[in-house]
């Protein structure tokens, strides 16, 4: 086992690392004997499997986000812009849903695919990326990493755009490799291209694209001589890629003023923490124990330099490999955070999959620093074994309660039925699970359609609504022969206890009784926020 001088891993460059680096970095690396190599892959190999299998496997019902999600992909092309304007995100991935289920249809399991594409997708990037920060050691720890992340796996799972934002981000990262070390036109249309389409696709990539171009100036003014006029170029091309975004501009403008998130809270910075935190499983005890060793080995992989099999020094001047992404990374999420407290936009970890593939190469370059082919081995395994295992209740966890509500509503009501859902948010999931046009639906505050949440002033149009206006609502949808359903839940921002309101006071028409059909569930599950709804019948007397 052969371990580097300090001064040749010093100098090499942070993201191009070149032939000569990549021999210097795998010379730090485990050098297992043929038995050993061939166990190792075919192992990694088994791993990598079943985290891209993982991808594809969810029982759950979908839950707000997701239905919402569908219902504007379904509508037409030339309806998309008004729906966003009112919902509050950017238009990728709402455009790519509505010709994926074109094709392939709008099932659960069709719908969720899309996502899942994406997330395995990533892979080869995270490899490419990884080879070239650090040689294939690195790469293929990386790609083992990524596949078992239960982040990954849990919203490659969901229909929604974060599979879609580590694609892109993981494909920014090696278009970035490329451009910086041989800034040819290819390579610099494709930093371009990917920071456009990472800004149409999530909002956070605008602190992204923020600090990979303040990182950028840096290197093109104070940086390596042999980097200078990469850097310089791969700024340029960040620059007209982003000018791609000015047509978006005056909707997003109006969103942030208009829609925003009143279902949240802005963040603090513990959510730097939490965001890391929850890229290995939230607070499951094996999504702490495997946080851990991401903490361990992003550590690692920032100030460890290997000497020897059983040593590791730790240089507080950090590894110029590890920078670029140590910096983006945490500068990235601080600035988020930031921007989210001054314009009290909420947040919610899941926005941070902007940065889990700089965490991933980062914790790559940590593994590269154990000499020792066991503990390499070990530690691996470890990482893997415990993301693959905090990944399977994935499997079966619902993450809405919709499900027993249609069910409910299929067992006792007609139609013709009036359902009422206080609040809104609790429409999109059940709508997706009720036969089209059966019953008479309707939502508090807005009564409009249960399909769609209209995001605009939200806070201030729930402050105005008035429960006892839409009880008396739905008896004048009702009349004298149609039941009422109530669909509604306690405890969202903005509404206080109007929902509970609304149910008082159909109990106290005496002319009215009322019974619960489905109650309430409570749960409080460390690895999915669940939707929880209780379902109340009144028939008349």
């Amino acid at each position: 086992m052969s371990t580097v001088k300090e001064d040749e891993l010093l100098s090499a460059d942070p993201l191009d690392t070149g032939e000569e680096a990549e021999e210097i970095l795998e010379a730090t690396t485990p050098g297992p004997g043929l038995r050993y190599e061939r166990l190792l892959i075919a192992a990694a190999i088994a791993v990598v499997v079943a985290g891209v299998a993982l991808r594809f496997v969810t029982k759950s019902d979908m839950w707000l986000d997701e239905a919402l999600t569908l219902n504007i992909a379904r509508q037409p092309l030339s309806h998309l812009h008004a729906a966003l304007r009112r919902d509050g995100a950017p238009p990728l991935y709402y455009v790519l849903l509505h010709f994926w289920v074109g094709a392939f249809g709008t099932s659960d399991t069709a719908v969720r695919a899309l996502s899942g594409v994406m997330s395995t997708l990533t892979l080869p990037f995270v490899w490419v990326a990884g080879r070239k920060l650090g040689g294939r050691v690195v790469a293929a720890s990386a790609v083992v990493i990524a596949a078992t992340s239960p982040f990954a796996i849990r919203y490659a799972t969901e229909n929604r755009m974060y599979a879609l934002v580590i694609l892109l981000a993981a494909a920014g990262i090696v278009a970035l490799q490329r451009s910086l070390a041989r800034p040819a036109v290819g390579n610099l249309v494709a930093v371009g291209l990917v920071c456009g389409l990472l800004l149409y696709s999530h909002y956070w990539a605008l602190y992204l694209v923020g600090i990979t171009a303040l990182w950028l100036v840096f290197q093109a003014w104070r940086g390596p001589e042999a980097r200078r006029r990469g850097a310089r170029f791969s700024l340029g091309a960040l620059v007209v890629g982003s000018l791609t975004f000015v047509p978006w501009v005056p909707t997003f403008v109006f969103q942030t003023q208009h829609t925003g998130t009143p279902w949240s809270t802005p963040a603090n910075f513990s959510a730097m923490v939490d965001s890391v935190t929850s890229f290995a499983g939230g607070t499951t005890d094996e999504g702490r124990a495997l946080a851990l060793v991401y903490f361990a080995l992003a550590g690692l992989g920032l100030f460890g330099l290997a000497r020897g099999k059983l040593h590791v020094d730790l240089d507080l001047r950090t590894r110029p490999a590890a920078r670029p992404y140590a910096i983006v990374m945490a500068a990235t999420l601080a600035t988020a955070v930031v921007g989210g407290y001054l314009s009290s936009s909420g947040f919610q970890v899941r926005y941070a999959s902007v940065v889990l593939v700089p965490l991933v190469l980062l914790m790559a370059l940590g593994l590269s620093t154990l000499g020792d082919r066991r503990i390499f081995a070990g530690v691996l395994a470890a990482t893997a074994l415990f993301g693959v295992v905090g990944s399977l209740p994935n499997i079966w966890t619902s993450r809405t309660e919709a499900g027993q509500v249609a069910t409910g509503l299929a067992r006792y009501a007609r139609a013709g039925d009036v359902v009422g859902f206080c609040p809104d948010q609790l429409g999109p999931a059940v709508d997706l699970l009720v036969p089209a046009g059966r019953y008479q639906m309707t939502t508090f505050p807005r009564e409009t359609s249960p399909a769609f949440v209209d995001w605009v002033d939200y806070a201030k149009t729930s402050h105005a609504g008035k429960p006892a206006a839409f009880a008396s609502y739905l008896e004048s949808l009702a009349g004298s022969t149609h039941q009422i359903w109530v669909v509604w839940a306690p405890g969202y921002q903005t509404l206080k206890t109007k929902c509970e309101q609304i149910v008082a006071d159909l109990v106290a028409d005496p002319g009215l009784t009322g019974s619960t059909v489905v109650p309430f569930l409570q749960v409080n599950s460390p690895w999915v926020s669940y939707e929880e709804m209780d379902l109340v019948r009144f028939v008349h007397n």
